[in-house]
C-alpha cells in the first residue's frame, strides 16, 4: 500500500514533479494547495485538497483524513522582485503559512518534515561553490522568509521533536521528459523559460544585465539544476529522514553553473534561430558566480544530478513551451470557431 505524504504547493512547478517522482517511488503524495499559482491539470498523481495554509481546520481535516507519515513543503510565493515591493504578501504567506503548518504538524503528531528552501538564504557569496556552512545572511524579503523558517523549524525541532530536512535549491530549470508536465509561471522571471518565449515569438527580445563580470564571457553565473533531479533529491531525503529522524540541510546544485549567454547560445543552437539580445546595466548587488557545493546530499542523501546538462535542460523545456504554445493556439481557435458558430446561429434583427 502506498504510503500518504501531504504535500504543500503540489500543484506547483517543482511540487508537481516530485508528486510524480514520489508515486513513481512507492508513496501517495496528498496535495494541498489553493490554486493561487499552481495549476489544477498538475494534480496527477493522487488526492488533491484545496486550501490555504492560514487555514488550519482544512490543514486538520486533510491530515485527520490521509494520515501522512511526513510532509513536504513546497507551498510559498517566490519571486525576489516582489517580495521587494510588497514584503507584508511575503511575511504572511511563506512565513505565516508556515507556522500554521507547523503547528497543525505539532497538533496532529506528524513530526517528518521536507522543506522547500532556497540558496537565496545565503545572500552575497563569499565564496564558491557555496557550503551548507556558509554565513546566512539574506539580501531580500524572499531569501529572508526562508531563511526565517528555518529557524522556526529548529525551534520546534527543540521544543516539541518535529524533525526537517532543508532542501536549499539553487536554480530549477527544465520540465518533464514525458512533457506532462512543466514550468508555466505568469509573470514568468525564470531565464531558460524567458529565453525559449523569446524563441518561441511569445517576447520580443532578451534583455542581459550585466557583461562586465569576472565570468569568461562577462555574464553572470549560476547553478542551474533539473526540476526532475530536484525531486529525486526529496525522494531521497524523505527515505533518509523516515530513517534517521534528525534535522539537516542539503544544497542542490550541480557546483559548475552555466552564464546568461551561455545559455542563450545554447536556446539559439537548439531552435536554429537568432534571437534579439538587449544588453543592460548589471543589477545592484547581483554576484558573478552562483554555485552549489552538494557534496554533503552525495555523501549522506546519495544524491547526483544526473538530468541536468544544458541539452537536457533545455530540450525538455523547449518541448514543454512548444506544448504550452500549441495548447493556447488550439484553445483560441475553438474559442474563435463557438462564437462564430453562435453568431450565425443568432436571429437576425
Amino acid at each position: 500500500m502506498a504510503i500518504p505524504i501531504l504535500v504543500t504547493g503540489g500543484a506547483g512547478y517543482i511540487g508537481s514533479h516530485t508528486c510524480k517522482t514520489l508515486s513513481k517511488a512507492g508513496f501517495l503524495p496528498i496535495v494541498y494547495d489553493n490554486l493561487s499559482t499552481g495549476h489544477a491539470y498538475a494534480i496527477k498523481w493522487g488526492p488533491f485538497v484545496q486550501g490555504d495554509l492560514a487555514d488550519q481546520a482544512k490543514l486538520s481535516e486533510a491530515i485527520t483524513t490521509f494520515r501522512p507519515v511526513a510532509v513536504l513543503h513546497f507551498a510559498a510565493n517566490a519571486l525576489v522582485v516582489e517580495s521587494v515591493t510588497d514584503p507584508a504578501k511575503y511575511y504572511r504567506n511563506n512565513l505565516a503559512g508556515t507556522l500554521s503548518l507547523l503547528e497543525t504538524m505539532r497538533l496532529h503528531g506528524v513530526s517528518n518534515l521536507i522543506f522547500s528552501s532556497t540558496c537565496a538564504i545565503y545572500g552575497h557569496p563569499q565564496q564558491t561553490p557555496l557550503t551548507e556552512e556558509h554565513p546566512q545572511a539574506p539580501i531580500n524579503p524572499y531569501g529572508r522568509t526562508k531563511w526565517m523558517a528555518e529557524q522556526m523549524m529548529a525551534d520546534f525541532d527543540s521544543a516539541h521533536g518535529l524533525k526537517t530536512i532543508a532542501l536549499r535549491y539553487f536554480n530549477a530549470a527544465g520540465a518533464d521528459l514525458d512533457t506532462e508536465i512543466g514550468e508555466n509561471h505568469t509573470p514568468e522571471t525564470h531565464l531558460i523559460p524567458s529565453i525559449i518565449q523569446a524563441a518561441l515569438g511569445l517576447k520580443p527580445e532578451i534583455v542581459v544585465y550585466g557583461t562586465d563580470f569576472p565570468t569568461p564571457d562577462g555574464s553572470a553565473i549560476r547553478d542551474y539544476v533539473h526540476v526532475l533531479d530536484l525531486a529525486d533529491a526529496h525522494v531521497l531525503a524523505l527515505r533518509h529522514l523516515l530513517a534517521n529522524p534528525q534535522s539537516k540541510a542539503f544544497n542542490l546544485g550541480t557546483g559548475t553553473g552555466s552564464s546568461v549567454l551561455e545559455l542563450i547560445d545554447a536556446v539559439q543552437k537548439h531552435c536554429g534561430k537568432t534571437l534579439s539580445v538587449r544588453l543592460e546595466n548589471r543589477r545592484s548587488g547581483e554576484p558573478g558566480v552562483l554555485t552549489a557545493d552538494s557534496r554533503k546530499a552525495k555523501e549522506i542523501l546519495g544524491w547526483e544530478p544526473k538530468r541536468s546538462d544544458l541539452p537536457t535542460l533545455i530540450g525538455s523545456a523547449w518541448k514543454w513551451h512548444q506544448l504550452l504554445l500549441e495548447n493556447a493556439s488550439i484553445l483560441r481557435s475553438t474559442m474563435q470557431r463557438l462564437e462564430e458558430q453562435k453568431c450565425s446561429s443568432s436571429p437576425s434583427a
